[in-house]
């Protein structure tokens, strides 16, 4: 993003996020921010500064509520109460923004159309890439999968996936995220992290290290049923590494042609969708992760999310700032 700009003349100031110290001292061609900046910095700019808010996750409001609904659901069904983990603070950036970019797809875009602010869509990027596992034995792996996420994890949908599984013994699944983090969450599901023979929980995970590759050629999909995403980054890394997606709609992540979209997220959609795709023949199971493949390779890289960023910089060069 930086480097944008650069190639078009600027020169950048930086500061982090979450400085809320920093006041302009001079005057600013744009103003680009994610959250939490741009409301208390947008009546000190200059007047013709440009504003663009870099969204990077659904609308606050939505997002917390989505998070509240999965809590209340898992207290139901459960009996049990857990702290929310995942939480973007109230903000109003969009409200003071120009213009916008996001790098969710539809359903991202969908909670903050409200606005009716420009939204330009930059595709996300990942930090690795992995070459195509020629030799995979897809009939082998056809009953495993991976639950990959960071902090959130019922925002994340892993009771739901851990529920499912406990159910049905006869398919694997390995865990990949902070559990030791949320200790509420790991004390919850100790039985089914630790003690249920068919779920393996390795914890977080570095996804550029040879575990991490190990891990997916055994597995032959991903399974994640968030509740609210700004682009669902950690099935696209899994997308480049092969597996098959299994999503949630808000995990805002394209995988049509090549994946299944969960309508409700319930555990026994959750079943369904596993079921469904390991009975598959060995041959479709290989064209829909190669097609997963390919379209993270085509879409999703570090060049894309440039070649987008500076198309809409230019775009906005154009029209808005003659």
């Amino acid at each position: 993003m930086a480097r944008t700009f650069l190639d078009l003349g600027y020169c950048v100031d930086v500061i982090h996020w979450l400085n809320q110290k920093f006041v302009p001292r001079k005057d600013y061609g744009f103003f680009v921010d994610v959250r939490v900046n741009l409301e208390r910095l947008a009546p000190l700019l200059n007047e013709d500064c440009t504003k663009i808010l870099h969204i990077d996750s659904a609308h606050w409001l939505y997002h917390g509520t989505a998070q509240y609904r999965r809590l209340l659901a898992l207290q139901q069904r459960k009996g049990i109460t857990l702290p929310s983990a995942k939480v973007v603070h109230p903000n109003w950036a969009i409200e003071h923004a120009d213009y916008a970019t996001i790098k969710g797809n539809e359903f991202t875009i969908s909670t903050f159309r409200y606005a009716n602010k420009p939204i330009y869509r930059v595709r996300s990027s990942v930090i690795a890439l992995y070459p195509w596992s020629e030799g995979k034995d897809f009939g082998d792996c056809r009953k495993r999968f991976l639950w990959l996420g960071s902090s959130g994890l019922v925002h994340k949908g892993l009771d739901l996936v851990l529920d499912a599984f406990a159910e049905m013994p006869e398919y694997h699944l390995t865990v990949c995220g902070p559990v030791q983090r949320e200790p509420a969450f790991e004390r919850a599901f100790c039985r089914e992290l630790y003690q249920t023979p068919n779920i393996r929980t390795v914890g977080w995970v570095d996804i550029t290290s040879p575990e991490f590759t190990e891990i997916t050629s055994s597995c032959i999909g991903v399974v994640y049923p968030s509740c609210s995403e700004g682009g669902g980054v950690s099935v696209i890394t899994c997308m480049h590494a092969g597996l098959i997606p299994i999503v949630s709609y808000e995990s805002s992540v394209d995988v049509e042609g090549f994946g299944i979209v969960l309508k409700d997220s319930s555990v026994e959609e959750i079943k369904s969708a596993i079921q469904m795709v390991s009975i598959l023949p060995v041959q479709e199971l290989r064209l829909m992760a190669r097609k997963a493949w390919e379209f993270a390779r085509a879409n999703h890289t570090r060049e894309t999310f440039a070649e987008d960023y500076r198309k809409v910089i230019s775009t906005i060069i154009a029209t808005h700032r003659k």
